[in-house]
């Protein structure tokens, strides 16, 4: 898509109903992001402009043109065990904490905006490593809900198969070896690792309340892509699907500061987290 395809109202056009539909801001200089993003689905629907995009999203008789924009433009880059200190302060902290008060119930994790499922199968491969280590710690064991706003993404994250690009970020050879069975060239994960997730379809900008409650929620790396209003919505619901002295991990670069009152910060050796109040 070149300039003569975005013209600055059409591109202003496409960013609102971006927000619209599911919250992300996409800032004012990001055509080139649009045309990368976008190329497949302006071939697979034979579309000339933005404008010819935005009529037929507008009509709503396309069917799945939604689905594969949204897929498009909220895929994002996603990684095994990302940044580490979440992981290690499970390890460490917080599956021993709520292994004691939880007793035989389970400790339940959702992974908000899980994508392709590294996130959540990460958190489940952490989970039987720390079962490993201390044999009869977690009685009533760890149940991880993964959720994106894409089926197509989600597709992928329940069938649990992955190429060795995919594979090697973030893993480790022994990690590899343990937690999943080679086919062909591809990974599938091992089902004692399935098991404990559950994946499904939201927008971060819909309800909650089907899900449940939860003792921690990853929304990791997520937050970023939303406006100001719309942090502090997503962040005040999340705070209500938190069991009391539930946990929430942001990314390494977010932060609740003006957009939350519902949290406090708990500084650990390996990072911080967040604690609802």
């Amino acid at each position: 898509m070149s300039k003569a395809f975005c013209t600055q109202q059409e591109y202003q056009g496409f960013q609102k109903y971006l927000e619209d539909t599911c919250g992300i801001v996409l800032g004012d200089n990001k055509q080139y992001l649009v045309s990368s993003r976008l190329t497949k689905v302006f071939t697979e629907y034979s579309l000339g402009s933005l404008g010819d995009l935005l009529t037929k999203l507008n009509s709503g008789i396309v069917r799945g043109l939604r689905e594969r924009i949204i897929e498009a433009m909220t895929t994002n880059e996603t990684s095994w065990f990302r940044d580490n200190y979440p992981y290690d302060m499970l390890m460490e902290t917080l599956l021993p904490e709520l292994a004691k008060t939880k007793r035989n119930m389970p400790i339940k994790v959702w992974s908000a905006a899980c994508s392709s499922g590294q996130e959540p199968y990460s958190i489940s491969m952490i989970t039987q490593e720390f079962q490993q280590k201390n044999p009869g710690a977690l009685p009533g064991d760890v149940q991880v809900t993964g959720t994106d706003i894409s089926p197509a993404i989600l597709s992928e994250a329940k069938e649990g198969v992955y190429d060795n690009l995919a594979v090697i970020r973030g893993l480790s050879p022994e990690r590899t070896q343990r937690f999943f069975t080679q086919k062909e060239h591809k990974w599938q994960i091992n089902p004692d690792v399935k098991r404990r997730i559950s994946f499904r379809e939201l927008n971060l900008m819909q309800s909650y309340t089907l899900l449940g409650r939860f003792d921690i929620i990853f929304c990791r790396n997520v937050l970023i892509y939303f406006s100001a209003e719309s942090k502090s919505d997503i962040l005040s619901r999340m705070a209500k699907a938190l069991n009391p002295g539930g946990y929430l991990f942001l990314g390494g670069s977010e932060s609740i500061a003006n957009y939350s009152d519902d949290f406090e910060l708990v500084r650990m050796p390996r990072g911080v987290v967040y604690k609802v109040k």
